[in-house]
C-alpha cells in the first residue's frame, strides 16, 4: 500500500475524511473515484472502508480489471456489485435524464452494503463536476451519498495533482465515463448497442490510441481521438476502420473537432 503521507490538498481531503465514522466508495477505476478511494483507506483503514464496483454492460471490461488490479495494488477491502440499470425504463429510453436512473439503481445496489457496514456512500465527485449536466448528483444526494472531494475543495487539476503527488499511476489516466455516454440521447440504450461501443473502442485501444470515444448513432460510428491523435488516425485509417467494422458498423467517420469529453450534452442546451 502507498505510504506518501498526505500535503496541500491531500492534506485537505485526509481532514474530510477523518470526519467521517465509515466510508463505502462507490470506484470505478477512474482518478477521482481511485484517489477517494485510496485516501479513505489511508485514513480510516481497511476495516472502517470498503470499495465497491458497479458491474453491468456499462461499464467497459478493461474498466473493471482496473478496478481490480488498483485494489490489489493498493491493499483496497474491495467488493463487487452487479447493477441492472438495463431493467429500467427510463434509463433505456435515454433522455436527458438517463444518469439519474442510472445513479439510483447504484445507490439501491450500494445501500445494503453501507447498512451492513453502518457506513455513509461516498462518491467521486470534484468541484468541476458541480458545473456540468450531472443529473446523477442529484439522484446520489437523494441516496444520502457524500462527496468528499468538494467537501475538500479539489477540482479535477488538483484531483490529477494530488493522486500524482500520492504516487498514484492513474493520476494521468484519460476520463472514462460508463459506455452509455456514447449513445446520444433518445437513441435506446441496449446490451447490442453497448456491446458494439466497448468492442470497437477496445479495438481502437489496440491500436494504441489511449483517449478517445466511440459516440454511436446506428450503424454510424463518429470517431472522437485526442487532437494529437487526428492526423495519425487519418494514416491509419485502413487499420482504424477495420477495426470499427468488426464491431458491426457499417459506417465510420472522425470527427475533427477533436475529443470533447461529454460533448453529447450540448443537444440538451441546444434545444432548451
Amino acid at each position: 500500500m502507498t505510504t506518501t503521507a498526505p500535503a496541500g490538498d491531500l492534506d485537505q481531503l485526509a481532514k474530510v475524511l477523518a470526519g467521517y465514522d465509515r466510508l463505502v466508495v462507490a470506484f470505478s477505476g477512474g482518478v477521482d473515484s481511485g484517489l477517494l478511494a485510496w485516501a479513505a483507506h489511508e485514513v480510516l483503514g481497511r476495516d472502517r472502508c470498503v470499495a465497491v464496483t458497479a458491474v453491468s454492460p456499462s461499464l467497459a471490461s478493461s474498466e473493471r480489471d482496473d478496478c481490480r488490479r488498483l485494489a490489489s495494488r493498493w491493499g483496497l477491502r474491495w467488493l463487487e456489485v452487479e447493477t441492472d440499470e438495463g431493467a429500467r425504463p427510463a434509463y433505456v429510453a435515454n433522455g436527458p435524464d438517463r444518469c439519474y436512473h442510472c445513479k439510483s439503481e447504484l445507490m439501491d445496489r450500494l445501500a445494503p452494503v453501507a447498512e451492513a457496514e453502518r457506513a455513509s456512500i461516498a462518491l467521486g465527485v470534484n468541484v468541476d463536476d458541480l458545473s456540468d449536466h450531472r443529473p446523477g448528483q442529484q439522484a446520489a444526494r437523494e441516496g444520502g451519498a457524500v462527496f468528499p472531494l468538494v467537501e475538500a475543495g479539489l477540482t479535477k487539476e488538483a484531483v490529477r495533482s494530488s493522486a500524482r503527488e500520492a504516487g498514484l499511476d492513474i493520476w494521468d489516466k484519460p476520463a472514462a465515463a460508463c459506455l452509455a455516454s456514447r449513445v446520444p440521447y433518445g437513441t435506446a440504450v441496449t446490451l447490442g448497442t453497448l456491446a458494439e461501443v466497448a468492442q470497437a473502442e477496445a479495438a481502437l485501444k489496440a491500436l494504441g490510441y489511449r483517449d478517445l470515444r466511440v459516440r454511436h448513432y446506428g450503424d454510424l460510428a463518429r470517431l472522437e481521438f485526442a487532437r494529437d491523435d487526428l492526423s495519425r488516425a487519418v494514416a491509419d485509417r485502413r487499420r482504424v476502420v477495420a477495426a470499427v467494422r468488426a464491431a458491426g458498423y457499417r459506417y465510420v467517420t472522425l470527427d475533427l473537432e477533436g475529443l470533447r469529453s461529454g460533448n453529447l450534452n450540448a443537444a440538451i442546451f441546444e434545444s432548451s
